[in-house]
């Protein structure tokens, strides 16, 4: 094996944003051996790392966060230095439907890493390093003012903000009981290519090329700060290398926008993109029942990160909306492998859970 300076498991990277941390640090980092640990669970999909598939200083292994024999294991063949944690149960509408599928992966999966992680390093944490990736959804929501800071408090509202919060608040434990270097961030809505069609952005695009109804809750009042995947994976390479061990840190986009003004946009760039009528696309708006605990407003103070780290948004929101729709548009064998669950028989079929 090469001598690289870091191996760094890279949890949850055949994911959305995943995908986006692995490919930039495979890239950026040859002298670090970079090793994806990912389940392939509906929302992780290999064909998001094609181009980096064979690179030397990368190796993927399918395992669970949450199998302590396999998570062992790992560690023990490739002494890992760091650990960053992105694998996780992340969509709201799920979590209400299998609150404790959430529970399982995102608190006792952070929890187990975490213990493992200790149990090999506890006699030299030297340039060792636990980073947990979170969201803003801990927080809980925000009225029409103000922003979620670093030291906002967590105020959860659905399953899946619940389980995130105690993976947050079990990562500090470990800080501040055991001196684990740990770090955390907590990032706004992402938005970029890779992003499994059941969130909004894609699941819009997608409905909007088959002329399918597009679901908006509510009357679509509810607000989001919106962050470029890759401006995102920029903002985990830059906190990685430069943050504050015990530190804290939000990512944001400094971008704010109602749920029914993004699917307006969106109409109206499918619009010019499929050479359709303007407002036709806006037709499929189909206003449904709010979900439980929609939370109203999310918004990002990433001004620390600014300030302390240099770090800021590379693009404006419709030049990163646009350059999203043309990726999907573009790669509609991926959507239709995804959606179609294709994919997911020749994993079961081709990596069998060792």
């Amino acid at each position: 094996m090469a001598n690289y300076s870091k191996t760094i498991m890279i949890t949850g990277g055949a994911g959305f944003i995943g995908s986006h941390v692995v490919r930039l640090f495979v890239n950026q980092y040859p002298q670090y051996h970079i090793v994806n640990l990912d389940a392939l669970t509906y929302a992780g999909n290999l064909a998001n790392l094609d181009d980096v598939k064979n690179a030397p200083n990368y190796s993927f292994e399918k395992g669970d966060i949450t199998d302590e024999a396999r998570i062992k294991a790992l560690f023990e063949q490739y002494k890992f230095d760091a650990v960053i944690h992105l694998a996780a149960e992340s969509h709201v509408d799920r979590s209400i439907m299998d609150p404790l599928a959430f529970v399982r992966t995102n608190v006792m999966g952070t929890a187990n890493l975490l213990h493992i992680s200790r149990s090999f390093w506890k006699d030299n944490l030297e340039g060792k390093l636990f980073y947990h990736v979170s969201t803003d959804e801990v927080y809980g929501s925000l009225g029409a003012e103000g922003f979620f800071t670093e030291e906002t408090p967590y105020d959860p509202r659905s399953p899946y903000s619940a389980s995130k919060a105690s993976s947050d608040h079990f990562v500090m434990a470990w800080y501040h009981t055991y001196d684990m270097p740990v770090i955390l961030s907590n990032c706004s809505n992402n938005y970029g290519s890779n992003h499994f069609p059941e969130k909004l952005i894609p699941l819009m695009i997608n409905n909007i090329l088959h002329n399918k109804p597009l679901p908006v809750y509510g009357k679509g009042e509810n607000v989001r700060d919106w962050l470029f995947v890759e401006d995102h994976a920029r903002a985990i390479d830059t906190i990685f290398h430069k943050g504050k061990v015990g530190g804290k840190y939000n990512i944001g986009g400094f971008n704010e926008w109602k749920n029914i003004d993004i699917v307006h946009l969106l109409c109206n760039v499918m619009d010019k993109k499929l050479g359709r009528a303007p407002g036709e696309s806006a037709k499929l708006i189909t206003y449904v029942k709010d979900r439980p605990g929609h939370d109203l407003r999310y918004a990002i103070d990433a001004t620390k990160l600014n300030k302390e780290l240099g770090w800021k948004p590379s693009l404006q929101f419709e030049e990163g909306l646009e350059k999203t729709v043309d990726w999907y548009l573009a790669h509609q064998d991926w959507v239709k492998a995804v959606t179609s669950g294709d994919y997911q028989k020749y994993y079961n079929e081709q990596y069998i859970q060792r």
